[in-house]
């Protein structure tokens, strides 16, 4: 299974770091027209505790991106991954790790499965996949640097 992988230095420890991207994810999550979780946009994000991650649109209806498959505070995090367009076997997977680097956080993300959905899927716009993964890095880099500055972190 392919994968595309991120990393980002923030100057928090991994503890904060985990806390904002769960806790906080509303506040810093950037929509993308790319890879837009629902026709209708991505709504607002959150964890519900440690059990799954939905988004809440502005209509109040609440769409399910996926389950958490693993919740170790400041060291990993794990959950599945669906777009609503996607058919219920289609599903990818994320795992973002925590790793202490002196006083700072390497945070990286690895988003696994977009081979699993079709080329002509409109998930994936007709682009081949290694465009895919390279727009989907370019995502994910995106949604880092916005949780960097989540609290104006120095």
């Amino acid at each position: 299974m392919s994968a595309v992988i991120v990393s980002l230095r923030v100057p928090v420890s991994p503890e904060e770091a985990f806390d904002i991207f769960t806790g906080e994810i509303a506040a810093w999550w950037r929509p993308s027209a790319l890879f837009q979780l629902t026709p209708r946009g991505d709504g607002t994000l959150s964890f519900e505790g440690e059990a799954r991650l939905i988004t809440t649109l502005a209509s109040g209806k609440v769409f399910e991106i996926g389950h958490v498959t693993a919740w170790e505070r400041g060291q990993r995090l794990a959950f599945s991954w669906r777009q609503a367009t996607f058919t219920p076997d289609q599903v990818t997977s994320v795992e973002v790790t925590f790793e202490a680097l002196g006083e700072d956080t390497r945070v990286t993300v690895t988003h696994r499965g977009w081979d699993t959905i079709p080329q002509e899927h409109v998930a994936r716009h007709g682009f081949p996949l290694a465009a895919t993964q390279m727009r989907l890095a370019e995502y994910w880099r995106a949604q880092l640097v916005s949780l960097s500055q989540a609290r104006k972190l120095p």
